[in-house]
């Protein structure tokens, strides 16, 4: 298993106090260390991206006001996403890596990575949201579909919050096999991802939206799961993607999940072995979002556990 990490990740994070922080990477780094999961992984540096990777899902438009606004170093790109000095060298390294990792996966030096800072789903093709600048999730299938010719892509996300700008940037798209379990929009932001939508036009039955309502605890993740799993194996995807944000844990600031860290556990391990029975060509995670820094840890080393433990079946 590949895992990314190093300070230039660290830097996707705004400001010491602020929810999305760069002592999240931390959280975790220092779990995996003292877990010794650096002793069975491979543990690589973070990655400079380019803004020709960033335009594989975003617009020139929006990619120019990035980089005016960071050359200015202050303002907000969006009610939610402030601005601050070298945050566009930072939204790059989180591509970068990513890109790297799925590279890396095409190319059959491993079949699974983690890149803890990354999974910001809720950036769209044209703007920014939700502390995300640019979308990598979205860029990661744009790269797997034009640089890899990888067509069948199945996307997982177990993040509180639903993954907004990547269903919506692909909800006409047969070929992006969509599941995400999510806090009822109702109760939480960005407000979408209801149970009704499931893809339009040739998509349609696609893609599935799960909102649990608040206080949902692993009892019912593991009643649903099943679902989600055979949803997604039954698509023989050529390539998973799992968005693993830690905010769906019990005691996250900002949202009312009440999952624990076996639910991670067992969506990464489950969705590698499907990976295997599919012969999928690779199974990228991404940390996505978790406001507690205890969560991140327990979530994302979760995660890695897993992967590790199903590579060894």
């Amino acid at each position: 298993m590949l895992v990314y990490a190093g300070e230039a990740l660290a830097r996707y994070g705004f400001g010491d106090g602020h929810p999305f922080g760069p002592d999240r990477f931390y959280a975790f780094w220092n779990a995996f260390l003292r877990l010794g999961f650096d002793q069975q992984c491979s543990v690589l540096s973070p990655v400079d991206g380019t803004r020709q990777d960033v335009l594989l899902f975003h617009t020139p438009e929006y990619v120019q006001r990035v980089e005016r606004m960071c050359e200015q170093g202050f303002g907000m790109l969006d009610p939610d996403t402030p601005v601050f000095s070298g945050a566009y060298k930072a939204a790059l390294t989180v591509v970068g890596s990513v890109l790297d990792a799925v590279t890396r996966l095409i190319d059959g030096e491993n079949s699974a990575a983690f890149v803890p800072i990354a999974g910001l789903h809720h950036a769209r093709r044209n703007g920014s949201a939700g502390f995300c600048i640019f979308n990598d999730c979205g860029i990661a299938v744009e790269a797997l579909r034009q640089r890899h010719g990888v067509q069948r892509i199945a996307y997982v996300d177990i993040d509180a919050h639903h993954g907004d700008g990547v269903f919506y940037a692909f909800e006409s798209d047969p070929d992006l096999i969509f599941a995400d379990l999510h806090e009822d929009g109702h109760f939480l932001y960005p407000g979408t991802g209801h149970v009704y939508e499931t893809g339009k036009g040739a998509a349609a039955g696609r893609k599935m939206n799960i909102p649990l309502p608040p206080g949902a605890n692993d009892t019912l993740f593991f009643k649903l799961w099943p679902d989600v799993a055979a949803f997604i194996e039954k698509s023989e995807p050529e390539f998973i993607i799992l968005q693993c944000g830690a905010d769906s844990l019990r005691g996250d600031p900002i949202t009312s999940l009440a999952l624990s860290s076996a639910a991670h556990h067992h969506a990464a391990r489950d969705l590698f072995g499907i990976a295997r029975r599919c012969g999928s060509r690779g199974m990228l995670a991404l940390g996505g979002g978790g406001y507690n820094r205890d969560n991140i840890a327990k979530a994302w080393t979760a995660i890695v556990r897993g992967i590790i433990e199903a590579e060894g079946e």
